[in-house]
């Protein structure tokens, strides 16, 4: 319900005012979570790697074609879809915002949940049904992702991340250094890249503010701060797609999340205060 949720919170609308020509090419179809079957150490993988395969394939066409690229969660398992389908066209980066690391592995993982698990598989490590997605291996290296706003990790996998190359920008960098530099020093780590995907994880912001996510952790990036850091991506003219994920609008109040999250989307296409 996630994407529908966002774009009823005028999305569209939103974009065009923007001079955004929009196609929107519809929602990958999911299985119900309720015929869940248990499949082992990994929760409901067939279904979610199918699902993954398809993002893959819509993206991809998107990417050839030359559009910008903004996909709709939904949980963080869709950008093993899109970040595969960026990789396709050459060396990328990633800027991944979020309040976790998404960085277990099967043997890590305490609840065997997919959306823990992208950003491993993306650097070749996990179920190879994940790691495989689009085409067979990593499709990213570790140097050229960075997280920004972390504040939660599993006690393994935050050795594994210690250990990654994966440069993190926990909160303590943001509210030490501020936003702005942070921002900007990401941007130069990843400055050799032609391009850049933005995937950006409600879940990031403080959850007073974004009730509708499935796995708050209080002591999340202000409004403003998320404002900030889209529109410093956006100056940088390298980002060329973008996931929006974890709204749920079971969990909300009056739809705020999804209208936050079609207002940090405007901020990386360019709205401007001025």
């Amino acid at each position: 319900m996630g994407p529908s949720a966002v774009r009823y919170a005028n999305l569209r609308s939103r974009l065009e005012r923007l001079q955004f020509t929009v196609h929107d090419m519809g929602n990958v179809q999911v299985p119900n979570p309720e015929e869940e079957v248990v499949e082992g150490q990994v929760r409901r993988l067939r279904a979610v790697a199918a699902v993954c395969e398809d993002i893959f394939t819509m993206a991809q066409r998107t990417m050839q074609e030359g559009d910008f690229g903004l996909y709709l969660g939904g949980d963080h398992s869709i950008s093993i879809g899109t970040i595969a389908a960026a990789a396709c066209a050459g060396p990328v980066g990633v800027v991944w915002v979020d309040a976790h690391a998404d960085f277990n592995t099967p043997e890590t993982s305490p609840s065997g949940n997919i959306h823990g698990m992208p950003l491993a598989a993306l650097v070749g490590d996990g179920a190879p049904e994940l790691v495989n997605i689009g085409f067979p291996g990593p499709k990213l290296q570790p140097e050229n992702i960075v997280l920004i706003g972390t504040r939660d990790l599993d006690p393994p996998e935050r050795q594994r991340l210690l250990h990654s190359g994966i440069r993190v920008y926990t909160m303590r960098h943001v509210d030490e250094m501020g936003m702005a530099a942070v921002a900007r020093e990401a941007l130069h780590h990843l400055s050799h890249l032609p391009r850049l995907h933005v995937s950006l994880d409600m879940d990031s912001l403080e959850p007073d503010n974004v009730r509708g996510v499935g796995t708050p952790v209080p002591g999340g990036l202000t409004y403003r701060e998320g404002h900030l850091l889209m529109e410093i991506l956006s100056d940088s003219g390298q980002v060329h797609s973008m996931d929006v994920v974890e709204v749920n609008p079971i969990l909300d109040d009056g739809n705020r999340t999804a209208e936050m999250a079609v207002g940090l989307i405007a901020s990386l296409l360019g709205q401007r205060i001025l």
